[in-house]
């Protein structure tokens, strides 16, 4: 009986504290999951270099579309990954604003604008909210 006491206690030990360390965790995996968090992750991304967490808030069927006066260059997850990884930690020299044209509970559309001296990129983040958290589904590049 006295087995069986100690083997109690002890599963109810390992149980509360595995308990306690998913509700600490908790909090976090919400915040990765938010509209907030997937946009701030791309435009850290794109303009500070910062690429850690990016392929995280990316679908996997995200579509990266660039405009360069007749020329449309299509570019995937894959691609724009290794892209950035190239460019880790490179701050670019420009000033970013974005602000969100339209939104509902299951997608967004966001205008990220990165002013550089001579030119802007425009780029038109497109969001939806999965199973797995707000993921970025399209971008669509232009410069003026």
């Amino acid at each position: 009986m006295k087995t069986l006491k100690t083997l109690f206690a002890t599963l109810l030990l390992l149980v509360s504290m595995s308990a306690r360390s998913f509700a600490r965790d908790e909090p976090n995996t919400i915040s990765k999951l938010s509209m907030d968090y997937a946009l701030k992750t791309y435009i850290d991304a794109v303009s500070l270099g910062k690429v850690k967490g990016f392929s995280d808030v990316l679908d996997n069927d995200v579509k990266f579309t660039v405009t360069r006066g007749d020329k449309i260059i299509n570019y995937s997850k894959f691609d724009m990954v290794n892209s950035l990884k190239n460019t880790s930690d490179v701050k670019q020299n420009c000033s970013t604003t974005y602000n969100v044209v339209e939104q509902n509970n299951s997608q967004a559309v966001v205008k990220v604008t990165m002013k550089y001296e001579n030119f802007s990129k425009i780029n038109y983040v497109t969001l939806a909210n999965t199973t797995r958290g707000w993921k970025i589904t399209n971008v669509s590049s232009s410069f003026s």
